[in-house]
């Protein structure tokens, strides 16, 4: 029953909430879970879920958090939350003490729960959602399935949900499968006529149509990202399973097998291979790029680290390749389903030797489509590995975002490739000869002449016309245009986006990737305070002249990212010769997404510390 609102006062709040669900792995709780997200954006609030989940099959604590918000902020906001829907007695003590004051604990209360495992000052939201099912249903499975969708009955009631936009998704859910629709409806309503006969509601958090949606479309960022290979003209991809990036793969599978059919010979236009290990996989993209496909693998860091002799042929040998990394907790094996922005200097500087990568760093799935398409304009065109660095909160979790678009003019960009013609009108060709002083040489695919042009390569020293050689001038002027080629590559990759604060300032952030909704939250907060900061978030390493114009004309810069080292701080540090004390570390790792709330705590923080704290931008 509810516990009597006369003794708590519960939180209050309409359209402005977190919700987390505690379940056991396995239980079936996941496609209730997604029901109740999705009902809240169908009735036009932004909600964006996160699912936290263990590494292993079956059997361990999962969570699965939504952040509502009809401001928009699709950040975790940090702290705990205001509503727990307690379903599993492993975590039962830690869910308890995570609920904010004043918020609610949903749960069953088929069976009694001693007062000590409760709390004084939350509301105690009691539904016999065992008792209900097992009388309603004979088999197991059907008990525990319906169980969820009973309990997303009962906080519709509680929470003000139209039990209607939940109907419309079962029945899209179950599209043509009538007794399922009839069977989910039913348990549905179970839960909610118990509430609404047994208790007070609907409780302080409730949620009301709104218009916040406006265009955007659900998605997350890997699928976002397969779908850019797609339209990037990608159609070879070879990859090892490995969390959280396999999804990728397997969406990059189901396009595939969408739009690169033939639809009168029915012949699969594309090549996916499963490989043995990382190792074969990066072999077989450069394999592919080499005879001038378009090739990718998706991996983690660990993938990353199994790559790094190959990955460093493909720079030396100069063979384009994609290589979408969605990163995780390292090192070692980790936390693999916990987030982090882990391997940006492994990526930069992958493989042994003087090496130097791009890195594209998507802030959202729109741009993980984007950047998924020029990812191989850039691979053809600098004819070297370019790294997509996603991470699994971008990655995996289905988040709110512009929709996508496409120019059906727009043509693939291969970049520097002599033709028959050009060799058989006897255009000089040097594999490795800079005839217009931008780093990047002619190349051609291998038979496209009889007798001309390359039909092998190697990871030896050359000079300019591919000949071995280990002579020091020659090894050396290969690699002073390698750099050049790096350097390049600042005017092709996007350039940093920076936003202005709303009174002048000597104070700025840089920022990178799925930090952005964070900081997004932060810099309103900030503000609250008397902090202003003008923003810069890095889309592209090698950074821009913009990158350096912004730290130069500020006097601190904090520095936000998700990992221990102040990795992107060491690369700007490394990369543009920037006095260490102008950058301030503000890193967060614990696996969890970043917050706006630490985001705030963390620069305040800093700029309290000062010795002679200046007001400036205040």
């Amino acid at each position: 029953m509810l516990q009597s609102l006369d003794r708590v006062q519960g939180l209050v709040r309409v359209n402005d909430f977190v919700v987390k669900f505690a379940n056991v792995n396995g239980s079936g709780s996941a496609s209730a879970n997604a029901l109740f997200a999705k009902s809240i954006l169908r009735m036009g609030i932004a909600a964006t879920p996160r699912n936290i989940f263990p590494s292993n099959i079956q059997g361990l604590p999962t969570w699965y958090e939504v952040r509502i918000s009809e401001a928009g902020h699709l950040a975790a906001r940090g702290g705990g939350p205001d509503l727990m829907v307690a379903m599993n007695p492993q975590t039962w003590d830690q869910d308890v003490k995570s609920i904010t004051p004043g918020g609610y604990l949903f749960y069953d209360n088929t069976r009694p729960i001693p007062p000590s495992k409760l709390r004084d000052d939350i509301v105690i939201l009691g539904v016999p959602l065992t008792e209900m099912t097992n009388k309603a249903y004979s088999e197991a499975r059907q008990r525990q399935l319906f169980k969820n969708i009973v309990g997303l009955g009962a906080l519709s009631a509680l929470m003000d949900i139209d039990p209607a936009v939940i109907e419309q998704l079962l029945s899209e859910q179950f599209n043509g499968r009538e007794k399922l629709i009839q069977a989910n409806v039913q348990a549905l309503h179970m839960g909610r006529d118990w509430v609404r006969n047994n208790m007070d509601c609907p409780i302080g958090l409730t949620v009301r149509h709104a218009d916040s949606i406006g265009d955007r479309i659900f998605i997350d960022g890997n699928s976002a990202a397969a779908l850019g290979a797609v339209y990037g003209g990608a159609t070879v991809c070879a990859w090892y399973p490995i969390t959280p990036s396999s999804s990728l793969a397997e969406a990059f599978i189901r396009y595939c097998s969408r739009f690169r059919v033939d639809k009168e010979t029915g012949k699969h236009n594309f090549a996916i291979v499963q490989a043995e290990d990382e190792l074969a996989s990066i072999g077989m993209v450069i394999g592919a790029a080499w005879n001038g496909a378009r090739a990718f693998t998706a991996t983690s860091g660990p993938g990353i680290s199994l790559m790094q002799e190959f990955i460093g042929l493909a720079y030396f040998a100069e063979i384009p390749a994609v290589i979408f990394d969605v990163q995780r907790a390292g090192p070692s094996t980790g936390m693999p389903t916990r987030t982090q922005q882990t391997d940006i200097l492994a990526c930069a500087y992958a493989s042994h030797g003087d090496t130097k990568h791009v890195l594209l760093f998507p802030e959202d799935p729109h741009e993980c489509f984007e950047f998924g398409a020029l990812a191989f304009d850039l691979a053809d065109r600098l004819q070297t590995p370019i790294f997509v660095m996603l991470d699994l909160e971008i990655g995996m979790n289905e988040r709110l975002t512009r929709p996508f678009t496409w120019d059906d003019s727009r043509k693939l960009d291969h970049g520097k490739v002599m033709t028959a013609e050009d060799l058989q009108a006897g255009k000089t060709f040097g594999r490795y000869l800079d005839v217009d002083g931008d780093g990047i040489p002619y190349r051609t695919l291998p038979g496209t002449h009889p007798t001309k042009g390359a039909f092998f390569t190697r990871g030896t020293s050359k000079d300019r016309m591919a000949r071995y050689s280990e002579e020091g001038p020659d090894y050396q002027d290969n690699m002073e245009r390698l750099l050049k080629k790096h350097r390049t590559a600042r005017t092709m990759v996007p350039p940093a986006i920076e936003r202005k604060a709303a009174r002048p300032t000597k104070r700025g952030a840089i920022y990178f990737g799925s930090t952005s909704p964070a900081i997004n939250e932060a810099e309103l907060l900030l503000a609250d305070q008397g902090i202003h900061l003008d923003l810069l978030r890095v889309r592209g390493f090698p950074f821009g002249d913009e990158v350096e114009a912004f730290v130069e004309a500020h006097d601190e810069v904090f520095v936000v990212e998700q990992n221990r080292d102040g990795q992107l701080r060491s690369l700007l540090i490394n990369e543009l010769e920037i006095n260490p004390k102008k950058l301030v570390k503000i890193v967060h790792y614990d696996g969890t997404p970043i917050s706006a709330r630490f985001i705030t705590d963390a620069i305040a923080a800093a700029i309290a510390s000062r010795p002679t704290a200046r007001k400036q931008g205040a």
